[in-house]
């Protein structure tokens, strides 16, 4: 996601594998499961996840995106705040959303969220933090235990070691509420922008459950090579925002209105899925796009051939 997108709403690979990733037996204890119903071919290790900006023109309400994610055949969504928010003023509660949820057959694997407590100034970090609280409430109420944890738009450039101590606080939190921050890199964030970046701040937590929610558009736009991914234990990952871009020139041309479909743009996914399958990553390719001209498709037209291009993405770079 662009920082535009979010004004509208270097260890040593040792180390970082030590803080990146827990103990085999710890990422299998936590390794993410399909929703009920739903199972994963041999073939597809990864289950298939809807962030609901994907249908967002569509202008339908948080049921009316869930109802269409579980008809496509997503084994999960992944919300924003706002939606839960929007709900909630209508009457709705979050508890009665999250049975709707279940008994479509989904998970709600994370949930998007635009607080940052990555902020040097001790006033606005500590309230930061109390609204990601209320927060992480909200996500757990609708049967979600993953919510984003975001750079922010900083009023001064924040040190990646500050970056980090901050994160911690926030996984200290999460491991309070049952709700675990992914922390977010956004492409051209100057701090958490670059992959390397992500791991530097994910190892100095000093915590095995650090975790990255990482996106193939953000990753090219920060420049990181994809290469990098092997520097990451699958087993740490629990979402990954999939789309793609068209050839260009100039990265810095592209913004999130040029997401398109996995498998439509010039993105290596035989070297990122394969990278990701071996180093043990079986968590949720969630569908994250901003495609005004998926917009003006139905909802139910644009998630069948989303989920059908993500299959056929999968199958493609894995055989």
């Amino acid at each position: 996601m662009d920082l535009s997108r979010r004004q509208v709403l270097g260890g040593a690979a040792a180390a970082i594998g030590a803080a990146v990733v827990g103990a085999a037996s710890t990422a299998e204890a936590q390794a993410p499961r399909p929703a009920a119903g739903r199972t994963r071919p041999a073939n597809e290790p990864f289950g298939y996840c809807l962030n609901t900006s994907t249908i967002r023109g569509n202008n339908l309400d948080i049921v009316g995106v869930v109802t269409a994610a579980s008809k496509a055949g997503f084994h999960a969504v992944e919300p924003w705040m706002t939606e839960l928010d929007a709900y909630t003023a209508k009457g709705g509660t979050l508890k009665d959303l999250g049975k709707r949820i279940a008994d479509l057959g989904l998970t709600v694997e994370n949930a998007i969220a635009f607080t940052s407590f990555q902020d040097d100034d001790e006033a606005r970090r500590a309230a930061a933090m109390e609204k990601m609280k209320v927060e992480m409430d909200k996500v757990a109420q609708i049967g979600g235990t993953r919510i984003a944890s975001v750079p922010g738009n900083a009023r001064a450039p924040i040190s990646l070691d500050n970056t980090a101590t901050y994160y911690r606080a926030a996984l200290e939190l999460g491991e309070k509420m049952g709700v675990h921050p992914l922390l977010e890199l956004w492409g051209t964030h100057p701090a958490l922008g670059p992959l390397s970046h992500g791991l530097h701040v994910a190892a100095a937590t000093g915590r095995a459950d650090a975790s990255l929610l990482l996106d193939v558009f953000h990753l090219y736009k920060s420049g990181s090579p994809f290469g990098g991914l092997k520097q990451v234990n699958g087993a740490s990952l629990h979402v990954m925002h999939v789309n793609d871009y068209p050839q260009v020139a100039d990265a810095s041309t592209l913004n999130d209105s040029n997401r398109i479909y996995p498998g439509d743009g010039v993105a290596p996914y035989r070297q990122i899925l394969r990278d990701l399958r071996d180093s043990g990553f079986r968590g949720y390719l969630s569908l994250e796009l901003f495609n005004k001209d998926y917009w003006a498709k139905s909802a139910d037209e644009n998630l069948k051939a989303g989920i059908e291009k993500i299959r056929a993405t999968v199958k493609a770079a894995l055989a």
